[in-house]
């Protein structure tokens, strides 16, 4: 699952504005986050500043990924099916200004659904290219305990990926759509080129006919799209920011997968793929944000502590030398060096230092 997590810093929020929010309110806004509505619209329903419903994105979409991450695992999948779907970070690919490269632009999330329990097993969101596709793959393979039937579309980049990282071990077929060409009005109306046929080529392995199929996984794009407002195509509710894309992916797939009671189940894909014994509620999700904030300032200040030890080491090997050697820097050098990695560490996590102070004394 999506490895721009390791690349993204998620620095634990804690104003005075979040701390004011009771589980209550918090839940109501994750309630709405999943249901489609934009963050401006939630700090108006909710009656709070579109701040805090950034930063309690933020803390969820963080609790959310360690939780998929550790949780979909192991899956015992007969059939998964796999596809992308496009959106765009601050602007689209061409509109994007020079200074913003590499920022902004055509951004693609990789999905792959099991067929029999609609569990998204694994997601990435990073471009539509071989690297991307092999990243994505990779996940995939290491979340599924056993051989199955893989279907993906007509894209070239899955045939390396999906050979590199499952071997001779799976059954893999594509399904190669062939669309009607789009006339000058349909363009301007936003209408999407009709399907006329599809072709199914079987790539390694032995795929049944009969299950090689992208129905479920394209289904899985709509319903993307409809609890998640970002999405929503003609609208200046896009993501702004890579990393608030990402938090609200993770949020709401851990949702999907443990909260959304599904349609023709009756339970969550979750409890339906044999990962989970019950049905999690928003709440449960606060409860997960409360859990990593806890495990994140439980780290900070290990380190912050582990700092100042240096420091304070130095600073007593420094006085007593100087006594003994005035004129010798060497201890001096080390104990400022010492002090400005403390400070920089403080300056970089100021509210969880301040506020652990400020619970001890």
């Amino acid at each position: 699952m999506l490895t721009v997590k390791n690349k993204v810093v998620y620095l634990y929020s804690n104003s005075k504005d979040m701390n004011a929010l009771t589980v209550e309110k918090r839940v109501q806004i994750i309630n709405l986050l999943v249901e489609g509505m934009s963050m401006r619209t939630i700090a108006r329903t909710c009656d709070v500043s579109r701040n805090t419903v950034n930063k309690l994105l933020i803390d969820v979409g963080t609790a959310c990924l360690k939780f998929h991450d550790d949780n979909v695992k192991n899956v015992n999948a007969k059939r998964v099916q796999c596809d992308e779907i496009w959106s765009f970070v601050y602007s689209k690919q061409k509109n994007v200004p020079e200074d913003m490269h590499g920022k902004a632009g055509d951004v693609w999330t990789w999905t792959g659904i099991d067929a029999d329990s609609k569990l998204i097993i694994s997601w990435y969101v990073a471009n539509r290219d071989y690297l991307s596709a092999n990243e994505f793959m990779r996940d995939l393979a290491d979340r599924i305990k056993n051989r199955v039937q893989l279907t993906t579309d007509g894209l070239k980049a899955y045939l390396e990926a999906v050979e590199d990282n499952f071997g001779g071990d799976i059954d893999f077929a594509q399904l190669h759509k062939i669309y009607s060409s789009v006339s000058r009005e349909d363009a301007r109306k936003y209408s999407p080129a009709a399907c006329t046929g599809a072709i199914k080529k079987q790539v390694s392995g032995d795929p049944d006919p009969k299950h090689v199929s992208t129905s479920y996984v394209e289904r899985q794009n709509l319903t993307m799209r409809m609890h998640m407002r970002r999405f929503t195509r003609l609208t200046n509710a896009f993501s702004k920011k890579l990393e608030n894309h990402v938090h609200s992916l993770a949020l709401y797939f851990v949702y999907y997968n443990f909260c959304k009671i599904h349609q023709t189940l009756r339970v969550t894909p979750a409890y339906q793929a044999g990962i989970t014994t019950q049905i999690l509620e928003i709440k449960d999700i606060v409860t997960l944000t409360y859990q990593n904030n806890n495990m994140v300032e439980e780290t900070v200040m290990k380190e912050y502590e582990r700092l100042t030890k240096i420091r304070d080491e130095a600073e007593k090997i420094f006085l007593e030398n100087r006594k003994q050697n005035p004129n010798d820097t060497f201890y001096e050098m080390q104990y400022m060096d010492a002090g400005r990695n403390v400070k920089n560490y403080i300056d970089k996590h100021p509210e969880i230092i301040e506020n652990s102070k400020n619970f001890s004394n």
